[in-house]
């Protein structure tokens, strides 16, 4: 579908199933619709319409004139690979044309992720204003340098507003004009790759628009007065808390229409991976998965028809869903009546996490509440994506980590101590960890689309930021002390009286074992003896609490830890171990 260039011409294709008559004009005819090459219809029953037209080619602008009755209706090209803006032409592009300079990109596996979220106009805004995809590389050597080894893009499809997340797409196929359109993406993608970290890209599935969405209607039919026509229902499934802009996944044009953009994504521009956004919404009217009134069995179809698609083609490349309901059945195989997908962000863990950090009594912090975050549901390494900060847990009437504990005192020491815990606790437990563009260096306020990370806090809080390189190297085992953060087994050790510690493993042994232990009161605790995985010398790798991490209060100084050879509390081997208030430690044996 859309505009296919050859050598001597380009075959343009639309699905346009109401339409009696389908016409393509551009530069090629100098935009003269009486010079307008008229579309035949492939089959009677298919409602696509193609023609060749000799003499275009790759940066041929055109739009589609479409006639159901009456006069033309002039459109984009729903499969359109780049265009002019939202309501602008669309170019004929044409992928093999990308210079991706011989790369062969091995992603890191996925016990090696660390990802970071993106949003590309305010990750990399100059002072020439908003960011674009060559901004943005520009600060790929900060990401490498962090540890960092996958961004997550939020969605930089086409949009009809002046700023936008990215959710409200106008397009599917097509990278926003003002972020430098698809050439200045596959270069982002190339130089992320150069520097080793893989790109996941985000798309939306559960709506189209609602801001000027050029597929409304497209081919003239209206269905009822307020529904959309053709790719979307024209039913009350057509209503989603962004308007009536669900797509029909009741019709197989439709599910091939966002299928074949989520492939070209992986295959024509390479990235490594998908977050589809919103995937309850796909399967439920209003988000809500339990209610089976508002179950959408289509849609539930389609998502697993979609990742037995895509992974029978790369089946290498990491698909997360935004379900937010802790459903088993998002990650389960289509075979065992599942969807599909490798993960899925854990509401849980943010929730849980962010509510004993932000409380502002220690009696509210509810340590087991965090100690089943930290443990999840079990499952694989990779099957959750666990965060404290994200684009929707910053905003939408909430705030940064650091801004929610100390409203305009981001800096201060109850707001810099409990965030580097969040960040310690994403770090250390099972699942692959994200942080949110800012989070590294102590960003404050909320996000917004208009306001950019002030980069500046990188110098001004050098400490902070050291801390979260730490954490991340130590997360990835970078020095080969701390296998067991990239490991399968997760235990317990202790979760009272404000104190948790936990055991992570994968094989097990020096190297491997590792002990996190969280305090999250504002009292030091001193020689709190602990029971450990076995006896030896236990060294600090990290202690959030250090001087070199930013101003601290109280700072507890935890020396390297030698355990006891007699047993405690049932548990082979022990140690006193201390620790400073709102501080955690990340604990391990040399080989």
């Amino acid at each position: 579908m859309g505009a296919v260039p050859h050598d001597d011409g380009v075959t343009f294709r639309v699905w346009a199933p109401q339409a009696r008559q389908v016409a393509v004009v551009g530069d090629f005819c100098g935009w003269d619709q009486r010079r307008r090459t008229v579309l035949a219809k492939d089959h009677h029953r298919s409602g696509t319409w193609s023609a060749f037209v000799p003499g275009a080619g790759a940066g041929t602008h055109y739009r589609f004139l479409v006639r159901r009755g009456g006069p033309y209706l002039s459109r984009q090209d729903p499969c359109a690979r780049q265009v002019t803006g939202a309501r602008g032409a669309s170019v004929v592009f044409d992928p093999r044309r990308i210079d991706w300079g011989g790369e062969h990109f091995r992603a890191p596996g996925w016990d090696d992720l660390v990802v970071y979220e993106l949003h590309v106009p305010t990750f990399a805004a100059t002072a020439e204003g908003p960011g674009t995809f060559d901004t943005a590389i520009g600060r790929l050597d900060h990401l490498a340098w962090l540890g960092v080894t996958a961004v997550e893009v939020m969605p930089p499809f086409e949009f009809a507003s002046g700023t936008s997340w990215g959710y409200n797409p106008s397009q599917l196929y097509a990278i926003e004009s003002s972020y430098g359109g698809p050439w200045a993406f596959a270069r982002f993608v190339r130089e992320a790759h150069a520097r080793g970290i893989a790109v996941l890209l985000d798309v939306v599935h559960n709506h189209v628009g609602p801001d000027g969405p050029h597929l409304w209607r497209f081919d003239g039919a209206a269905g009822r007065r307020r529904y959309g026509g053709a790719f979307f229902y024209n039913d009350r499934r057509a209503l989603t808390p962004w308007g009536a802009t669900r797509p029909n996944y009741d019709r197989k044009a439709v599910r091939n229409f966002l299928r074949d953009s989520a492939v070209m994504w992986l295959e024509d521009f390479r990235v490594d991976g998908l977050r589809l956004d919103g995937t309850n919404f796909v399967r439920s009217r209003w988000g809500d998965v339990r209610d089976p009134a508002h179950h959408i069995a289509a849609g539930e179809r389609y998502l697993a028809a979609l990742t037995t698609d895509l992974r029978s083609r790369q089946p290498w490349k990491l698909l997360v869903a935004e379900d937010m309901q802790r459903d088993p059945a998002v990650t389960q195989s289509p075979q065992e009546g599942g969807l599909g997908f490798h993960s899925q962000w854990d509401a849980g863990f943010v929730h849980a996490v962010r509510a004993a950090l932000e409380a502002v009594d220690d009696g509210a912090r509810d340590v087991r509440a965090v100690a089943a975050a930290v443990l999840g549901q079990g499952g694989p390494l990779h099957e959750r994506v666990v965060y404290t900060e994200s684009h929707d847990e910053v905003a939408n009437g909430r705030a940064r980590v650091p801004e929610q504990i100390m409203p305009g005192r981001a800096d201060s020491w109850h707001s810099r101590t409990r965030s580097a815990l969040g960040l310690a606790l994403t770090l250390t437990s099972p699942g692959i960890p994200m942080l949110f563009q800012g989070q590294d260096v102590l960003e404050d306020g909320w996000f917004t689309d208009t306001r950019p990370v002030d980069w500046s806090k990188a110098h001004d809080r050098a400490g902070f930021l050291h801390l979260v390189r730490q954490l991340v190297l130590l997360r990835r085992d970078v020095a080969g002390t701390t296998r067991g953060l990239r490991g399968r087994h997760t235990h317990v050790l202790r979760a009272d009286d404000g104190l948790l510690a936990y055991h992570r493993w994968d094989r097990g042994g020096p190297g491997d074992d590792v002990v996190v232990v969280v305090n999250l009161t504002t009292h030091p605790r001193r020689d709190v003896r602990l029971g450990l995985p076995r006896a030896g010398r236990w060294r600090v790798r990290c202690n959030t609490d250090a001087p070199s991490f930013g101003p601290c209060l109280g700072a507890v100084h935890a020396h390297d830890t030698d355990t006891e050879p007699r047993p405690w509390d049932g548990v082979p081997d022990s140690a006193l171990v201390s620790v400073g208030p709102y501080a955690a430690l990340v604990l391990s044996q040399d080989d």
